[in-house]
């Protein structure tokens, strides 16, 4: 029998103040999917992609301007 595989749903935290922390999408307890995490001012700090709980691809860091600071490429978990 296959293995079900958790539908996905969005999924938003938030800083004490109520301002959005990080939002991006959930498969049961994992994350999946692109994910943004933002500042309490609400510029963008971070974003990128995970893929079974595994951040994959290039990853994004913002100034304090909401500009691209610099661009991380994920390197492949070894088997």
């Amino acid at each position: 029998m296959a293995k079900k595989t958790p539908k996905s749903s969005e999924h938003i935290q938030y800083h004490r103040d109520g301002s959005v922390w990080a939002k991006g999408q959930m498969a049961g307890e994992v994350m999946v999917g692109y994910w943004e995490w933002f500042r309490k001012d609400g510029t963008k700090m971070r974003s990128g992609h995970f893929e079974n709980g595994e951040q994959v691809g290039e990853w994004t860091t913002y100034d304090k301007n909401g500009e691209v600071y610099k661009v991380t490429k994920m390197k492949a978990k070894q088997k």
